[in-house]
């Protein structure tokens, strides 16, 4: 229970359902008090007080659990090690794989529990088999199984999101207010939570060891300098400060981070469009399809951001020993795809499963 109105109204619903039901909030900071600023960030002390209160209304047990190591060293520290590689991570999705439904769900299973449930939008889907698939939420607006994708088929049979079905977030607020749970009106969380000021750069650049580089457009030629190439992300156009203007005189655009080189790459926006991608770290959201299997190409859909639009791609897993690649083609281009995120493969409502982004390959950019 994160302390916010989602999670609360979850427990409420498992309750309600009949479950022996245990609130537990995760400690993810020895130092909870920085780690919100306003609506920015969560697992605050007041955020630990908010789910002991609506633990008290719900009439269920309350405990705390102390991962703040674990979330230190499987999260914050992949964070700084990612853009130290000039890759761009998703913390949300590493908490997921290796906190919530990794070390919580395990300590779980050992002391007894069947399931980990939280506020999650989100839907698990039982086939003929028994076995669970990972679909959308009925709000596609607020679904979340996006940064779902993680979970393998094991994880998904210990997985409960009671929110699946609801068509809005405006029926969750109104719920919890029926409840009596004073979370109601409580504002979401935004943004990285152990980054509650939002700043990205400044945040790494406490971090990361900055050295100043050369900027050079496609060509390779220089137009500027930079302070650190570890702050910048791919399809980022503000704070680039070039010397040197575009001869079309349209804005530039980070193409991609060359950290061995100490370069960032930048140009047209034309050129942020990516038509192939290579991922590694494959895993599957259940039992994988047949064409998964037998390393057939398939049609899919694919996503690379949260809240990102799926677009139409042909899938298939290259051949190799060892840990294999998934190579997605895109039918429609998508901009700002970037090494270290992460592509979530979609059919229908369903999700197949997830890889990070290895290489992005833009084929306007190849035939320059």
């Amino acid at each position: 229970m994160s302390g916010g109105v989602d999670s609360a109204v979850a427990a409420a619903r498992a309750v309600e359902a009949g479950h022996d039901v245990v609130g537990v909030h995760l400690a993810l900071s020895r130092m909870p008090g920085t780690l919100r600023t306003g609506s920015r960030g969560c697992c605050t002390i007041e955020d630990s007080r908010d789910a002991w209160r609506a633990c008290d209304v719900l009439g269920i047990p309350y405990y705390v659990w102390d991962f703040s190591e674990r979330f230190k060293e499987d999260v914050v520290q992949d964070f700084i090690d990612e853009y130290a590689a000039g890759r761009t991570p998703n913390p949300c999705m590493r908490c997921n794989e290796r906190i919530k439904f990794a070390a919580l769900l395990e300590k779980a299973i050992a002391l007894g529990f069947d399931a980990v449930c939280t506020g999650h939008y989100a839907k698990v889907i039982t086939d003929a088999e028994g076995n669970p698939e990972l679909h959308r939420a009925a709000d596609w607006a607020k679904d979340q199984s996006y940064v779902l994708g993680v979970l393998t088929h094991e994880q998904l049979k210990h997985s409960m999101f009671p929110l699946a079905d609801t068509p809005s977030k405006a029926e969750v607020r109104a719920e919890a207010e029926r409840r009596g749970l004073s979370v109601a009106n409580k504002p979401d969380s935004h943004d990285i939570c152990f980054i509650p000021d939002g700043d990205t750069a400044g945040w790494l650049a406490e971090k990361i060891d900055m050295t100043t580089g050369d900027i050079v457009d496609e060509t390779g030629a220089k137009v500027g300098e930079h302070p650190g190439a570890n702050a910048f992300t791919v399809g980022q156009r503000r704070g680039l400060k070039l010397g040197t203007p575009a001869s079309d005189g349209k804005p530039r655009f980070v193409l991609e981070i060359r950290p061995k080189e100490n370069k960032v790459v930048v140009g047209p926006q034309a050129l942020l469009a990516i038509d192939e991608i290579r991922g590694i770290k494959v895993s599957w959201a259940g039992l994988p399809i047949a064409a998964i299997e037998t390393g057939a190409e398939f049609d899919c859909y694919a996503q690379v951001r949260a809240h990102g639009d799926p677009v139409p791609a042909t899938a298939r897993m290259l051949p190799g020993d060892g840990a294999r690649q998934l190579l997605v083609t895109l039918t429609d281009p998508l901009r700002g795809v970037a090494p270290g995120q992460t592509v979530v493969l979609y059919q229908g409502s369903r999700v197949l499963g997830q890889a990070t982004i290895d290489a992005a390959r833009s084929l306007q950019r190849a035939e320059l």
